[in-house]
C-alpha cells in the first residue's frame, strides 16, 4: 500500500507549499522511493487554462495536454515523478465530474451532497495515484486552512486517514512565523491559530514547517510544539532563501525532515545521497562569467507569468557555469521608448509566448534589433510567430504581413489559425496541447543542440506558420529546421547566417531541470556568452 503525505498551509498564501512538496519528493526519490505528486486547487475554474496570467501566473502544460497549476512545474523540475492530468484537480473539475455523473443518473436518484459525494470524488482523485508501483503520494492542498472554498478538500483528507489507516498518512502543515521589527522578536501566535483551525477540522498535523525571515529563538520550537501538540523535533524551521529556491531541500535535510518522514511512515528507504544536487548548487554559486538576457514579454510585471522561462535560463546558466542576469522588458515599453535604448548592453534576447495584440509591436522591434545586430535570439511560441512577421516585413517586404490572431483581414497572413481550430467555440482545453514529435533538419542549430533527428516537445497554441509563404522565406535565408513528421507544420525556424537566431513553436521551458538543462536554452546561453566575449574583444 502506498503511503500518503498531505501538505497544507496556513496564515497566508504564497508560503511555498509547492516548493516544499517538490523538495520532499526530491529527497524521498534520492532515498530510493517511488514518488507521485499532485495538487488540489480550491477555485471553481475547471483548470487554469482560461485564467489571466495576472490572476494565476503561468499555465504549466503536461505531456498529456493538461493545463495545470504552475506548482506542477516545481514538481517536474525537482523530481522524476511522471505527471498527468490526474495530478491537478480543481473544485471546478471535481464538481464537473459529479454533475456529469448526476445527469447520467449514476447516483440512482439519491440527493447529491458535499458529504459524501464531493469528498468521495476528492478521495478517489488521491487514490488514482496510489498504484502498486508507487511508494509515496504527496498531495498539496492549495490555499490556506480556514478558506471556505477549501473546506471540502480538508474534510476529504481528514476522512482519508480513516479509510487507509492513520499510520499510512502524514500531515505536514506549512505556516508563518513573522518577525515584528518594532517588537524585535518573532511571533508564534499565527502558527498556533493556524494549527488550531486545522485541529477544529479534525486534522492533527504531524510536522510543522515554519517559514521565517530570521532564525527562530531556541525556545520557540518547544513552545510551538507544546501549544500545537507535535513533537519538538517535528517543528522544522524554514528560513527564506535569498540565493536560490534549489537550496530548499538542503535546508530540510539539515532539519532531518527526510529521516522524520521515513520513520513516521515506516518506509523502507536507503541512505540519502544528494551529491548531484549539492554539486549543482556549487555550480550555481560559482559562475565563471555572467550574461544579461532581455526577456521581452506581455506579462513581465507578474513574477510568475514566465516562471518556467526564468528557471530554464537559470538551468542553462548552471550548465554553462554562467550567471544569467534577466532584464525583464514589457513589449509596450519598447514601443514607447525604442528598442535600442531598452535593449542596450544585453547579450541575448528572448521573446516568450503569449496571446493577443498588446506588446506585439515591441516584440517585433526587439527581434529586428536581434536579427540586424547579430544578437543571439530565442523565440518561443508567439516568439516564433513574431519572428516570422518581422522577417516578412523587413526582409521579404511583403504587403501587410501579420497573424490573423491580430488582424483577420491582413493581406499577407504569414501566421494563421490551425485548420482544426476554425469550428471551435469553447476556450478551455481546445488548443493544440501536449507533446508532439518534431523532425529536425540535419546540420541545423536545433539538430546540433538536441543531438537527435526527432524530438518531442509540449505545445500550447492555436496559430501556425502559413506554408503558402514557405518558399519565399527560404529564398531569403530562413531555415525551417523543425517540422511535424509529415512536414505540414513548422516547429522551428533559424536564420542561417546569424550566430544564434532560433525560434520554436513549442514550449521547451517545460522540459528543463536544474540538473539537466534543456538543450535549446543551454545552446542559447552559450551563444550569449560567445557574443559577450566577442563584444568585449571588439572594445579592446
Amino acid at each position: 500500500m502506498a503511503k500518503h503525505i498531505f501538505v497544507t498551509g496556513g496564515v497566508v498564501s504564497s508560503l511555498g507549499k509547492g516548493l516544499t512538496c517538490a523538495s520532499i519528493g526530491m529527497l524521498l526519490e534520492h532515498r530510493g522511493l517511488r514518488v507521485r505528486l499532485q495538487k488540489f486547487d480550491p477555485y471553481i475554474n475547471v483548470d487554469p487554462g482560461t485564467m489571466s496570467p495576472y490572476q494565476h501566473g503561468e499555465v504549466y502544460v503536461l505531456d498529456d495536454g493538461a493545463e495545470t497549476d504552475l506548482d506542477l512545474g516545481h514538481y517536474e523540475r525537482f523530481t522524476n515523478a511522471p505527471l498527468s492530468r490526474d495530478c491537478n484537480f480543481t473544485t471546478g473539475k471535481i464538481y464537473l465530474s459529479i454533475i456529469e455523473k448526476e445527469r447520467r443518473g449514476d447516483y440512482l436518484g439519491r440527493t447529491v451532497q458535499v458529504i459524501p459525494h464531493v469528498t468521495d470524488e476528492i478521495k478517489n482523485a488521491v487514490l488514482k495515484l496510489a498504484t502498486p508501483d508507487v511508494d509515496v503520494v504527496i498531495t498539496e492542498i492549495g490555499g490556506t486552512v480556514g478558506d471556505i472554498e477549501g473546506l471540502p478538500f480538508f474534510e476529504a483528507i481528514r476522512q482519508f486517514s480513516l479509510d487507509v489507516g492513520r499510520n499510512n498518512c502524514l500531515y505536514i502543515h506549512l505556516t508563518l512565523v513573522p518577525y515584528l521589527k518594532a517588537a524585535g522578536e518573532a511571533k508564534s501566535k499565527p502558527t498556533q491559530h493556524s494549527v488550531g483551525l486545522l485541529r477544529q477540522i479534525g486534522i492533527q498535523p504531524d510536522v510543522l514547517i515554519c517559514r521565517t525571515e530570521r532564525e527562530m529563538p531556541k525556545d520557540m520550537p518547544e513552545k510551538i510544539a507544546l501549544f500545537c501538540n507535535v513533537e519538538t523535533r517535528a517543528v522544522i524551521e524554514e528560513r527564506d532563501k535569498e540565493f536560490s529556491i534549489y537550496e530548499v531541500p538542503l535546508s530540510l535535510v539539515e532539519n532531518k525532515l527526510d529521516e522524520l518522514i521515513v520513520e513516521k511512515l515506516s518506509l523502507k528507504a536507503k541512505p540519502l545521497d544528494i551529491s548531484d544536487w549539492t554539486s549543482m548548487i556549487q555550480r550555481l554559486r560559482n559562475p565563471k562569467r555572467e550574461v544579461t538576457i532581455a526577456v521581452v514579454g506581455k506579462y513581465i510585471r507578474h513574477n510568475d507569468a514566465y516562471k518556467s522561462i526564468y528557471e530554464s535560463l537559470d538551468h542553462a546558466g548552471i550548465a554553462n557555469t554562467t550567471k544569467v542576469i534577466i532584464r525583464k522588458i514589457e513589449g509596450e515599453d519598447i514601443e514607447l521608448h525604442g528598442a535600442e535604448s531598452q535593449l542596450e548592453g544585453v547579450d541575448g534576447i528572448l521573446v516568450p509566448g503569449g496571446f493577443g495584440y498588446r506588446g506585439v509591436p515591441g516584440k517585433i522591434e526587439a527581434i529586428r534589433v536581434a536579427r540586424e545586430k547579430n544578437i543571439p535570439f530565442f523565440g518561443i511560441c508567439l516568439g516564433l510567430q513574431c519572428a516570422v512577421i518581422e522577417f516578412g516585413r523587413n526582409v521579404l517586404k511583403l504587403e501587410d504581413p501579420n497573424t490573423t490572431e491580430i488582424d483577420k483581414n491582413c493581406k499577407s497572413p504569414v501566421v494563421c489559425l490551425l485548420d482544426d481550430q476554425y469550428s471551435i467555440t469553447d476556450m478551455g482545453g481546445t488548443m493544440r496541447l501536449g507533446t508532439y514529435p518534431c523532425k529536425l533538419k540535419e546540420g541545423s542549430k536545433a539538430y546540433n543542440a538536441y543531438g537527435a533527428a526527432v524530438v518531442h516537445e509540449r505545445h500550447r497554441h492555436r496559430y501556425e506558420f502559413n506554408n503558402k509563404f514557405k518558399s519565399q522565406y527560404e529564398k531569403h535565408g530562413m531555415v525551417f529546421s523543425g517540422t511535424s513528421p509529415d512536414g505540414n507544420l513548422v516547429e522551428a525556424i533559424e536564420i542561417a547566417d546569424h550566430p544564434w537566431f532560433l525560434a520554436v513553436q513549442s514550449h521547451p521551458e517545460f522540459k528543463s531541470k536544474p540538473t539537466s538543462a534543456h538543450p535549446l536554452f543551454q545552446g542559447f546561453v552559450k551563444a550569449c556568452g560567445v557574443y559577450q566575449e566577442n563584444k568585449v574583444a571588439g572594445k579592446k
